[in-house]
């Protein structure tokens, strides 16, 4: 299972041409198993200017598996992976970063990003991450 952040959702959403939007379309025609954490639904739907456009991506993104992310041991987990990076000389700009990235630890699961924030947590976490290049 891939799980795809909201930074690469946000650009396909938007049409912008990059790399990790070209993966996440390659994904989509081979219909690989992509899943949408709650946590990612909140930051694509927040953006959305309008109701029209709140339902128009609600729905797109109900298409996918979908997983909570959070809970007290995991938050636990997360707090301890903040706390890690932190002592490895990283300090994470957003703590729901470090939630999403120990959901994929945690679960076995890849992510496709377009967040330089999550590099630190594959090189210091070991957390697993699509790049462009392999389907």
């Amino acid at each position: 299972m891939i799980i795809v952040d909201s930074s690469v959702w946000i650009d396909y959403f938007a049409g912008r041409e990059l790399p990790q939007v070209t993966r996440l379309r390659e994904l989509l025609a081979a219909e690989a198993d992509l899943g949408v954490l709650d946590l990612v639904v909140m930051e694509v739907l927040q953006g959305c200017r309008t109701d029209t456009s709140l339902e128009k991506l609600r729905k797109a993104l109900d298409a996918f598996a979908h997983f909570e992310c959070g809970g007290y041991e995991r938050a636990v987990r997360a707090a301890r992976n903040y706390r890690s990076l932190r002592q490895a000389g990283v300090t994470p700009r957003r703590a729901v970063d470090v939630l999403i990235a120990t959901f994929c630890l945690d679960e076995n699961m890849v992510l496709l990003h377009n967040d330089r924030d999550f590099d630190p947590m594959e090189k210091h976490l070991g957390l697993r991450v699509l790049r462009q290049a392999s389907l």
